[in-house]
């Protein structure tokens, strides 16, 4: 049985991403510690799990249940259901402060994403998990990253100086992914068009220079080591839609990079993949 290590902020991760591979890992008999900034229970986005707010009506409190394109964009029936569980969980209510975070305690870290801006950019730019990341990456320890997650990884840097994830090959959340969500919520989510951009570009930048992939990109050796779903793929449009998840007994809308002890993915759509990939490979891990 492997102990893995799964940091969030305060607030706003994405539940998908937190709560299925807490029950994928669990199930194989896996040990999940999770750990805050001050040791106090997290939450997630509360509108990725109701889709209220993400209609044109949203704002209006006697409208807000009514969800249209919130019910397309919010996590799904499942991993809603595992979110439920993941409530229930002695761990996930005990939660380490991340000052308290010993990597050598543990023999995998798993990084969530969530792109609200209000709890995430805290996570994002923690010295403290950033430290952390580059250790496990240095012991060559199990390091499985999603979505966000893949920018914090991307911003945590080696004894050399250079992001753990240079050298490597990594995806994350698309910008044709990250551009398409932004796009629609910033007519249907009006009075917060930038609620689907953690870092909304700045002055004098192109669009999507803050954009996940833009980021990521910079910190790798090569800029063809951000990788994307293949023209030729097979199921290459259930892949890129952005409208289809995966499950898990459905892996064809998923898309997951491995490269030796590291393994990571685009966003909720791919979590069962994911999942099971990080099982897997604490799998192999501990047999050797």
């Amino acid at each position: 049985m492997a102990t893995v290590l799964v940091p969030l902020p305060h607030q706003d991760f994405d539940p998908s991403e937190v709560a299925v591979p807490w029950r994928v890992l669990t199930a194989a008999g896996h040990k999940v510690v999770f750990a805050t900034p001050d040791g106090q229970t997290a939450s997630a986005d509360p509108i990725m799990i109701s889709g209220e707010g993400l209609d044109p009506w949203g704002f209006i409190p006697g409208l807000r249940k009514l969800t249209l394109f919130g019910r397309l964009l919010r996590a799904n029936t499942d991993a809603r259901r595992d979110y439920a569980s993941l409530l229930m969980d002695a761990n996930f209510n005990a939660p380490l402060p991340w000052d308290a975070i010993d990597p050598s305690h543990f023999d995998g870290l798993l990084l969530p994403g969530g792109h609200c801006a209000r709890g995430v950019r805290i996570y994002l730019e923690s010295t403290l998990l950033q430290n952390a990341v580059a250790a496990f990456f240095a012991a060559d320890k199990p390091v499985a990253a999603i979505c966000h997650g893949v920018v914090l990884a991307a911003r945590s840097r080696g004894a050399n100086g250079r992001s753990v994830l240079h050298g490597r090959r990594t995806t994350g959340l698309t910008w044709a992914l990250e551009k398409s969500a932004w796009s629609l919520t910033r007519i249907t989510r009006f009075w917060d068009p930038d609620y689907y951009r953690t870092y909304p570009d700045g002055p004098g930048q192109p669009v999507g220079y803050m954009s996940v992939q833009q980021e990521v990109t910079r910190a790798l050796a090569r800029p063809e080591d951000f990788l994307d779903v293949p023209r030729d793929a097979v199921h290459y449009r259930r892949k890129t839609s952005g409208l289809v998840r995966d499950t898990d007994t459905d892996d064809t809308p998923a898309f997951v990079v491995r490269d030796g002890n590291y393994v990571s993915a685009r966003w909720p759509g791919d979590v069962h993949r994911f999942a099971r990939e990080f099982a897997a490979m604490l799998e192999s891990k501990s047999e050797k």
